[in-house]
Formats: structure tokens, sequence, C-alpha cells
């Protein structure tokens, strides 16, 4: 069964799945694809090559799948992926990826995406993450899971975020941002660890060895990869890997931390 109001258009060759909801006044295009269950709110927009999940919530003036806003871009075929269970609220706008970038835009599940949100190309998102109002978030910007950012906030392209990272609402965030750290500020600084996403997600165990690894690397003056090394020689806890192995790997660098030796030379 589908329930499509019959003001909206869909396009010949689109797939629509059991059980979904289609306001008045949406447009469908012709490569997408809805999975079972899922509720587009009206006046809302779904284009390109576009494949979403199931039990998705679509509210009004959703944009999804339209071209991606890079000059660059030339009609190549490229690809918006969702998963289930995510909510896009009102006017939240999610492009498709780019040839440069892997040409794939990919959103998990379970993902709150509120209202004013927007997306860039290239995006890939793990799950369980929240983005509070007026989020902009730049290309090729990978999140991890259980990800939230505050509103009005702006990523910058290319950041990496890890699993568990919290951003203060009207923030800037330039740099990567390791896994388990909170960061606020224009341009953010670390603030400390996301103490209460912590507690909702792991045990004191893991809890208090995150705590001591967070300040030999942030808050020791020392180098940062080679505190990293140092740490994972001696680790066996897989939440330590994480955290160590994304400072190793980072490419933008980490922000300052506020009580480092070198966030005091700042």
């Amino acid at each position: 069964m589908q329930n499509i109001h019959k003001s909206s258009i869909i396009e010949d060759g689109a797939v629509i799945g059991n059980d979904v909801v289609i306001a008045p006044f949406c447009y469908i295009g012709s490569n997408v694809t809805i999975g079972d269950g899922t509720t587009i709110g009206a006046n809302s927009l779904i284009d390109g090559d576009t494949t979403i999940g199931k039990n998705n919530k679509i509210f009004s003036h959703v944009v999804l799948g339209s071209i991606p806003q890079d000059l660059k871009f030339n009609n190549e075929k490229v690809k918006l992926i969702i998963g289930d269970n995510n909510t896009f609220r009102e006017f939240s706008f999610v492009t498709p990826g780019t040839l440069d970038g892997g040409s794939v835009t990919q959103i998990g599940n379970g993902n709150l995406i509120m209202a004013y949100v927007h997306l860039g190309h290239d995006v890939i998102m793990g799950d369980n993450c929240i983005l509070s109002n007026a989020t902009n978030v730049g290309g090729h910007v990978i999140f991890g899971n259980g990800i939230i950012v505050g509103a009005m906030s702006g990523i910058h392209q290319f950041v990496k975020i890890g699993d568990k990272a919290m951003i203060a609402g009207a923030s800037a965030l330039t740099q990567d941002l390791p896994p388990y750290c909170m960061a606020e500020g224009n341009r953010a600084v670390l603030r400390g660890l996301n103490i209460t996403g912590l507690r909702r997600a792991f045990d004191r165990d893991d809890i208090d060895k995150i705590k001591r690894t967070y300040k030999e690397l942030f808050e020791s003056g020392k180098s940062l990869k080679d505190s990293a090394r140092e740490i994972l020689k001696n680790s066996n806890n897989s939440k330590i890997d994480n955290l160590c192995n994304f400072v190793i790997e980072t490419k933008r660098g980490i922000p300052y931390a506020r009580n480092s030796v070198d966030a005091k030379k700042v």
C-alpha cells in the first residue's frame, strides 16, 4: 500500500516501496528509490541517483539528491545513498557525491538531521549522529558514529570527526576532531571529553582509560603523534586504539586543547 497525494509528481522509473507516504506537492525523480515505510512531507524534492532506505522521516521542504554545489561538477554519474530510520527535518539539504570525491554521499542509519542543515557533496556519515539546526557541513567531511553537533556550527571541507565526539553550538571546526572529544569555539579548540556521551555508551573502566589517554595526548605538551604511537605499544583496549590511530592518521591536524602547553602559547 502507498499513500501518494495526487498533486505530487512521481517520474517514471522511480521505485516506491510499501507503506510509503508522500504528502502534497512533492517531486520524485526517475532514478530515485524509496524504501518501505518512509514518509515524505509536503513540497519536498528528491532527485538524482538517490537511494533511501526504510522507515525514514522526511519532513516538508527537504531537498535530497539535487546536483552538488561544486563548480567542477559536469553531470557525472554520482549517487546519494541514505540508510534506514533517519530523520530529515524541514529545509535540510543533502547533495550527492562528485567524481573527485568518490562519487557518493552516504548517510548511515538512525541519524537526526535537524532543520536547515546542509550536508555537502561526498560526505560520509555513520550511524546515530545528531546535527542540530542550521549546521553547515562542507564537502568530503567524514563522520563516525554517535556524533553530536550543536546548532549553527560550520564544519570545514575534508574534516574528519571521530566516534562519540561533540561540537558545541556556533562553533567553526577546521581540523579533525578525535573520538570521544568535545570541541567549541571559532576556531574550535578541544574542551575536554564528551563525558555524558561516554557514560551513555561505555563502562567506568573504559572511561577512566580514555581520560588518562586524553591527558597524556593533549595536556602533556609532548608531540601528539609520538605520544599516540607510544600509547599504542602498550594498549590492549580497542577504544584507546581508536583514539590513538585517529591522531596518527590525521591529515588536517588536531585542534589545540584548552589546557595544553601549546594552547597557553597562543
